[in-house]
């Protein structure tokens, strides 16, 4: 399951454990709610990292273009 099904499924057995008194169901919840989080940010900084990643693959290759420009003008 994804990590927005896990919050989901999270939220739920939480909101069920809190209505019929059940403890141990909330926290189960409650902890499947957080990583269901845990894993939305890890997902979010994994792409986010691999954008820098090509944006500086893209940058490497334009000053190495740059700098074969400049060696053959001399």
């Amino acid at each position: 399951m994804g990590a927005t099904g896990d919050q989901l499924k999270g939220q739920g057995k939480e909101g069920v454990g809190t209505a019929i008194g059940d403890e141990e169901l909330k926290a189960e919840g409650k902890h499947e709610r957080r990583v269901g989080e845990a894993e939305e940010k890890v997902d979010k900084a994994e792409s986010k990292a691999d954008e820098v990643i090509e944006k500086t693959k893209s940058g490497v290759g334009k000053l190495a273009d740059k700098v074969k420009e400049t060696l053959h003008r001399k």
